[in-house]
């Protein structure tokens, strides 16, 4: 089990690229894969723990994916085939929610399955709308494992309770093996990847607004794409980037999908000295690089809309708030309780230990700064994000931090450490 081991530092400069992003990396080995008929290549694929899971489940599904370098591949998309067992998800949350959308349509019988993490996470958001398609699905307690059987589908119209990019997807990947047309109308803005992705592939997909139509055409066309830094990574070199006296650091290539960037708007409405320069596109998405230099943050409200488009990333924004001044409210985030850990409960946990002083709410926090922290040993509860928060938070606490169980990181944001290492943060990794 990796370790973190950090010292404070007072100042954070330099240059620096981020992993690709992993929600495109899922959609990019699954829709290639299960979906193209022919070869799509991609480049800047985010080889983390969470999208190898979907990778080998890909495999499993009788695709080949050669891989050019461990950021290359090429993806011979193709029928998918009988698996001979049950596909291992691990901890990946949108592999087994999006493969649920496309495996429920198949003439052959399936088992999603996963980490025990992964098993303590809700799927009744996913299976109930598939129920309605005529998917033959179940989970023990409505959870994974999800038993999959041969159906035949049926179009739908169903409004999400809550936005959900992981439920929308699944519902209108169904679609694509559906008798008829699915509409998925969501309460809100949610990620937006796979629609962005489907229609450059060729699918008949109509987004209007808040409502999503897709027809049953397939199989679609391959591609040929560059994945670009996941901003989600990014967020938590912009939280210390605010956060660390003096710094002054640039991040390249950074996915500035509108749905995505929620966080920035926040810690510029918090007084984040942050300006974006876009530089291009790539695979439909917006590109380009964020500067952060040490700024003065005052706390703020979030709430609403605003929570959907940053809902990874409130571990973070804890770190921010806490060396805000004035008080930071956040509510409408229930959603947290039910990610890899419950993010509200763990991280008030680990922080506590750290000196901090919390509030949790049913469905958020409140958080009084400017707070001292002092380095202890915290956690990272086999969650990615609440490992690199932590982290983040070493980085300005008075003495020694370390986070235990930090091998985590490497879910979403492999080389984490080194990164920080290159903008001169002092962090060491044990095994």
């Amino acid at each position: 089990m990796d370790k973190f081991i950090i010292q404070p530092t007072d100042r954070l400069q330099g240059e620096v690229h981020v992993p690709g992003d992993k929600s495109i990396s899922h959609r990019a080995v699954l829709f290639g894969g299960l979906l193209a008929d022919g070869v799509s290549r991609v480049r800047g694929w985010l080889r983390a723990g969470d999208t190898l899971a979907s990778l080998n489940a890909v495999r499993a599904l009788g695709v080949q994916i050669d891989e050019i370098t461990p950021t290359e591949l090429l993806i011979n998309g193709t029928t998918p085939q009988r698996p001979n067992a049950p596909l291992n998800l691990v901890n990946a949350g949108t592999g087994i929610r999006l493969l649920a959308g496309l495996l429920v349509g198949q003439p052959f019988p399936s088992v999603l399955d996963g980490s025990e993490q992964l098993r303590r996470r809700p799927m009744k958001r996913v299976i109930a709308p598939l129920v309605q398609m005529g998917a033959n699905i179940c989970g023990e307690n409505d959870r994974a494992p999800l038993t999959i059987k041969p159906a035949k589908l049926h179009g739908i119209e169903y409004t999400l309770p809550v936005a959900s990019a992981q439920v929308k997807s699944a519902v209108l990947l169904a679609g694509l093996f559906a008798e008829g047309q699915t509409t998925v109308i969501e309460p809100g803005p949610a990620r937006d990847h796979t629609e962005v992705m489907l229609k450059a592939m060729g699918a008949d997909i109509q987004v209007n607004g808040q409502s999503m139509t897709i027809k049953p055409v397939l199989p679609l066309k391959p591609f040929d794409m560059t994945v670009p830094g996941d901003f989600s990574s990014a967020a938590f070199l912009m939280v210390a980037g605010c956060i660390v006296p003096k710094s002054d650091i640039i991040i390249r290539h950074v996915n500035l999908n509108a749905t995505r960037t929620g966080l920035l708007d926040v810690l510029q409405a918090m007084g984040g000295k942050i300006s974006v320069t876009e530089t291009g596109e790539e695979a439909g998405e917006p590109v380009g690089d964020i500067h952060v230099q040490a700024s003065d943050l005052r706390g703020v409200e979030i709430g609403g809309a605003a929570v959907v488009r940053m809902i990874d990333e409130f571990p973070a924004l804890m770190i921010a708030a806490l060396c805000a001044d004035g008080e930071t409210v956040v509510r409408d985030a229930a959603e947290l309780r039910v990610k890899e850990t419950d993010r509200i409960a763990v991280m008030s946990a680990e922080l506590r230990k750290l000196g901090a002083t919390i509030t949790e709410t049913p469905d958020g926090f409140r958080i009084i700064g400017r707070q001292t922290l002092k380095g202890a040993v915290v956690d990272g509860h086999d969650d990615h994000r609440v490992a690199m928060s932590l982290s983040i938070a070493g980085l300005v606490a008075e003495g020694e931090t370390t986070v235990l169980d930090a091998k985590c990181t490497a879910d979403s944001f492999p080389g984490f450490a080194d990164v920080l290492r290159v903008l001169h943060a002092r962090i060491d990794v044990v095994q």
